[in-house]
């Protein structure tokens, strides 16, 4: 079966120009904005029930509550601000998002069903493009535009949970941009999603392509959520090559952020490493990596290459190429698994989000 798009954009969504969203608020805020009203304390506890448990698009829904106090909200706030713009199912079920935001922009957003967990996670995103650049993904080829508001990515997930109606247990926040460029954002986020929407800590995850300071205050935070490292190469002169945040952050600061972050939070680290082919695809880049790991609590997750378009020099390697390396790996006891992509065909999966508005 072929990717389904679907224009969705619909001109009488519930968003107005000029209402703040409620989604985003904490509790703590709620009742604050219900203080302020002059309403009873418990109309903050409705109005959090209906955003993050019912997870409705509009005032009109909340049906307990009075309609002169949704009247009141009304003049200043709305549910949200994103609208479906378009959405594409593909051949494994993977569902992803186009969200158009209140400026015009878009950003997108993945839906994935894991059958071995019998669970669903989506994919969340933290800017409008991406300042990092790295050499091998379609979003750093569009440049970085703006960070997302706390109220844009918490709403990327409610959204999604309503117009799926699938319990989505587990978080990922490695859609576009660098989470860690949006720190103060991402992190209130995860505050609310965490609180709120009641997405257990340990099913949240952040991928960082390296933001070394960054690393060091997650690590002070002791969340205990789970953080993944685009690491992609063990030696600078490689991982420069392809990801040019590397010459701000080398191996040689990078390296210490992680056995601090996995001495001070006791929590194993992901390593994510992109396989190119005739690139970093080698045994001998596969030894290189695995002494450079060595003393880190970490599991690796190896990543064949995505195709983003022509022109961009990457091939994907061969099955034979991709366990030659997994094979060489083992010997240093990680734990070591290859990616299953999903949503390739819609161009859904790791380093293929780019924006792309298709006409229907």
């Amino acid at each position: 079966m072929n990717a389904l798009p679907q224009n969705l954009a619909d001109p009488s969504a519930h968003t107005l120009p000029g209402r703040e969203p409620l989604i985003g608020k904490s509790m703590e805020e709620l009742r604050e904005l219900v203080k302020s009203m002059d309403e009873p304390a418990f109309r903050a506890e409705q109005l959090h029930h209906w955003l993050y448990v019912h997870c409705v698009r509009s005032l009109d829904d909340m049906s307990n509550l009075k309609r002169a106090f949704r009247d009141k909200l009304a003049e200043r706030y709305q549910v949200g601000s994103l609208v479906i713009d378009q959405k594409e199912v593909s051949q494994d079920g993977t569902t992803k998002y186009l969200f158009r935001l209140p400026d015009g922009k878009v950003v997108e957003s993945v839906l994935m069903y894991f059958e071995e967990r019998g669970t669903y996670a989506i994919c969340l995103s933290t800017q409008v493009g991406c300042a990092v650049n790295c050499d091998f993904c379609a979003t750093g080829k569009l440049g970085f535009m703006r960070n997302l508001s706390v109220a844009e990515i918490v709403e990327q997930y409610v959204y999604v949970q309503a117009d799926s109606g699938k319990e989505i247990r587990n978080i990922v926040f490695m859609g576009q941009g660098e989470p860690m460029l949006n720190y103060d954002n991402l992190m209130q986020s995860i505050h609310i999603l965490n609180k709120s929407a009641e997405v257990g800590i340990r099913h949240i995850t952040i991928s960082t392509s390296g933001i070394v300071p960054r690393i060091y205050d997650l690590a002070e935070a002791n969340l205990q959520l789970t953080l993944a490292i685009s690491l992609h190469a063990p030696d600078n002169a490689t991982r420069e090559a392809i990801m040019p945040l590397n010459k701000k952050w080398p191996l040689e600061e990078l390296m210490p952020a992680l056995h601090h972050y996995a001495g001070a939070t006791g929590k194993r680290l992901t390593i994510e490493y992109i396989l190119l082919a005739g690139v970093n695809d080698q045994p001998s880049h596969a030894h290189d990596l695995g002494k450079l790991l060595q003393g880190l609590k970490c599991n690796i997750n190896l990543i064949p290459y995505n195709p983003i378009g022509d022109g961009y020099g990457y091939k994907r390697p061969s099955n034979n190429a991709i366990h030659r390396f997994k094979d060489a790996l083992l010997p240093y006891g990680k734990k070591v698994t290859v990616r299953v992509e999903r949503g390739v065909d819609i161009a859904a999966a790791c380093g293929q989000l780019a924006n792309k508005v298709q006409q229907a």
